[in-house]
C-alpha cells in the first residue's frame, strides 16, 4: 500500500513538472497560429488592393519617393513617376507633389528633387510641381505632402505609388487627413513581386503598431 502511494505521489510530481512545458508549448502553438492567420490577413490586403484613384479630378498627385541612381530615379521611381505623368496627360490633376528626402546611398539630391528633374524633362512645367523633400518613410512622405497641400490650397489628392504598396499608402493617407484617400498602384516591371510583398508585411505591421503609437499620443515613430 505504502509502495502505491508513493508511486502515485511520484506520478503527480511528475506531472506538476510537465505542466509549465505543456503550457509553453501550447503559448506557442497559439502564437504561431496566430502570426499565421495575420500573415494571411495581410497578404490578402496587399493582394487584392483595388485602384482607388477617383473617376473624377483631385487637386494634386503625390507620387511617393524610391531610390534615386547618381541622382536620378531609379527604374522602380521611374515607374511611378511614368504613372503621375500619364495621370496629369488625362486631367485626373494639374498639380504633381514629388515626395522623398535625401537618400543615405551617395545622393546629392533629394528624392524630391531628381524626381522634379525627371518631370521637367516629360515637359511637365515647373510651375506644376511642388516639392516635399523633407520625408524618410510612407509615414512623413504623407503627412507632410498634406502640409503642401494646405499652404497650396489643395484639398484633394490621388497618391501615386506601386501596386504593393497602395494598400499601407492608402491607410496612411487617411489616417494623416487626406480624405477621401484616392490612391492608384502602378504594377512593376522590375520589382520583384514575391520580395516586396514579403517586405511589405512587414511594413503593414510596422505601421499598424505605429498607428496605435501615435493615435496614443507617442511621437512619430520612424
Amino acid at each position: 500500500m505504502m509502495r502505491e502511494s508513493i508511486r502515485i505521489s511520484a506520478s503527480q510530481r511528475s506531472k506538476r513538472r510537465g505542466r509549465p512545458v505543456r503550457l509553453l508549448l501550447r503559448a506557442f502553438m497559439i502564437l504561431i497560429a496566430a502570426v499565421a492567420v495575420w500573415c494571411g490577413w495581410v497578404a490578402y490586403i496587399i493582394g487584392s488592393f483595388k485602384d482607388a484613384a477617383p473617376e473624377k479630378a483631385t487637386d494634386a498627385g503625390i507620387v511617393l519617393g524610391a531610390a534615386l541612381w547618381n541622382d536620378r530615379p531609379s527604374p522602380a521611381l521611374r515607374e511611378r513617376l511614368e504613372a503621375a505623368v500619364r495621370l496629369y496627360e488625362e486631367g485626373k490633376f494639374k498639380t504633381i507633389i514629388v515626395s522623398g528626402g535625401l537618400d543615405y546611398n551617395g545622393a546629392t539630391l533629394s528624392e524630391a528633387e531628381g524626381m522634379r528633374n525627371y518631370l521637367l524633362d516629360r515637359s511637365i512645367p515647373d510651375s506644376a510641381i511642388l516639392l516635399e523633400p523633407e520625408s524618410r518613410t510612407t509615414y512623413e512622405n504623407l503627412l507632410f505632402s498634406k502640409r503642401v497641400m494646405e499652404e497650396h490650397h489643395l484639398q484633394s489628392a490621388t497618391v501615386v505609388t506601386h501596386t504593393y504598396h497602395a494598400a499601407r499608402a492608402k491607410d496612411i493617407a487617411a489616417f494623416v487627413g487626406i480624405s477621401p484617400p484616392a490612391v492608384t498602384g502602378t504594377p512593376s516591371a522590375v520589382l520583384s513581386k514575391t520580395y516586396n510583398h514579403m517586405r511589405e508585411l512587414l511594413a503593414i505591421t510596422k505601421w499598424k503598431l505605429d498607428k496605435l503609437l501615435l493615435t496614443l499620443g507617442f511621437p512619430a515613430p520612424l
